[in-house]
C-alpha cells in the first residue's frame, strides 16, 4: 500500500521541505546574530583600532572612498551610502574599475575604507601602494589580521567570524553581515560625534518623508494671489458665500481696508448660522465671521500648521505677515498633496 502523500502548503513546498527550509532560515539567522554579538565582545575586549578609525574618518580633510570586489564591494556601496546619509561625505569606487581611471577619484586627503574578507583581494592590493604614497589614509575591514591588506593599513578593523551562514561555509553570509554591521557602527558613531540632527538628515533626504516634513515652509504650499478667497468686512453673507463657492476652500477671509485679516467665515459657520437665522439676506459679513482667526506666517514650517490644524480641529489657517496682512491661505489638502501628510 502506497504511503499518501504530505500535504501541500499554500506556500507549493510538502511539509518536509517547508520544515526544512524554515530550519534553515532559522539557523542563518542564529548564526549571523551569534557573529554580530562575537564581533560586539571584540570590540569591548579591543575598542582601540574602533576609535582610531573613527578620530581618522572624523578629521578626514576629504572623502572617505569605500571600495571593495564581489560581495564585499556590494557591502562597500552600502556602507558609502550610509556615510553619505549620515554627514560623512563619503563615495564607493570599484576596486577594479580604480585600476583603469577611476583611482582618479581618489586624492592626498581622502581617506580609503578598503573591504577584502581575505584581506587578499588582488584588485585592491594593486591600487592600496598607490593610495599609500599620495599620502591618503588606509583603513581596512578583513577577516585576517596577519592578511596582506591589514598590515599595510593605517588601522585594520577585524571582521572575522566562526563560520559562514552558508551550509558549504563557503558563500559570505555571516561575514558580509558582520562587515554590513561594523560599517554602520562606524557611521553611527561618526554620526554622533558630528552631531548630526534631524534637520542635517533631511538635507540629506530632502525626498523623504522626513525631509518633506522639516524642509517644506508655508511659502512653499500657501495659495497666494486671486487664489485667496478674500472679502471686505462689509460684504454681505451671500457675497462671501460666493467667494468660498468659487477658491473653492470652504472658507474665506475677512480683511480690512488695509489688507489685515480680521476674521474667518467658514462652511461650517454657514451650517450653524443657517440653524440660527431664518432671514441673512441683510447680515454682512463682519457680523457673523471669527474674529482673530488661527494664522501662520510664509516663514514657517509647513509641519507647524499641521500640528496647528490638529490641535484647534480646524482643516485651513490664513497665512499672515509680521504686519497680519494677508498673504495666503492654507488648506488641509495643501498639506497632502506636498505630502508634509
Amino acid at each position: 500500500m502506497t504511503a499518501p502523500k504530505a500535504p501541500i502548503l499554500p506556500s507549493g513546498l510538502d511539509a518536509t521541505r517547508a520544515e526544512r527550509a524554515l530550519r534553515c532560515a532559522r539557523e542563518t539567522l542564529q548564526i549571523e546574530a551569534d557573529e554580530i554579538l562575537s564581533l560586539k565582545q571584540r570590540m569591548e575586549g579591543d575598542s582601540a583600532p574602533f576609535l582610531r578609525a573613527v578620530d581618522l574618518l572624523l578629521h578626514c580633510e576629504g572623502r572617505v572612498v569605500v571600495s571593495g570586489i564581489g560581495k564585499s564591494g556590494h557591502i562597500a556601496r552600502k556602507i558609502a551610502a550610509t556615510l553619505a546619509s549620515t554627514g560623512t561625505p563619503a563615495l564607493f569606487v570599484h576596486a577594479a574599475e580604480a585600476s583603469h581611471g577611476d583611482l582618479g577619484m581618489i586624492t592626498a586627503k581622502d581617506a580609503l575604507i578598503a573591504i577584502s574578507y581575505s584581506g587578499e583581494a588582488g584588485e585592491l592590493l594593486a591600487i592600496v601602494p598607490i593610495i599609500k604614497r599620495m599620502g591618503a589614509s588606509l583603513i581596512a575591514i578583513t577577516g585576517n589580521d596577519n592578511s596582506s591588506l591589514a598590515k599595510l593599513a593605517d588601522v585594520h578593523l577585524n571582521a572575522s567570524v566562526q563560520k559562514e551562514a552558508c551550509p558549504l561555509n563557503l558563500a559570505p553570509t555571516a561575514s558580509t553581515t558582520v562587515t554590513l554591521a561594523l560599517g554602520d557602527a562606524l557611521a553611527v558613531a561618526l554620526l554622533d560625534a558630528r552631531g548630526f540632527g534631524e534637520e542635517d538628515f533631511a538635507r540629506s533626504h530632502p525626498g523623504g518623508a522626513l525631509g518633506r516634513r522639516l524642509l517644506t515652509h508655508v511659502r512653499d504650499v500657501m495659495r497666494t494671489g486671486d487664489a485667496i478667497p478674500t472679502v471686505s468686512a462689509d460684504a454681505t453673507v451671500y457675497a462671501a458665500l460666493l467667494e468660498i463657492s468659487r477658491k473653492g476652500m470652504a472658507m474665506t477671509a475677512i480683511v480690512d481696508a488695509e489688507g489685515r485679516a480680521i476674521g474667518v467665515f467658514t462652511d461650517g459657520d454657514l451650517r450653524r448660522l443657517i440653524e440660527n437665522v431664518q432671514d441673512f439676506s441683510k447680515l454682512t459679513i463682519a457680523e457673523v465671521m471669527h474674529r482673530g482667526p488661527r494664522s501662520v506666517q510664509p516663514e514657517q514650517l509647513a509641519v507647524e500648521a499641521v500640528e496647528l490644524m490638529e490641535q484647534f480641529r480646524i482643516n485651513q489657517l490664513l497665512v499672515t505677515d509680521a504686519d497680519n496682512r494677508l498673504v495666503g491661505a492654507l488648506h488641509i489638502h495643501d498639506l497632502t498633496r506636498a505630502k508634509v501628510i
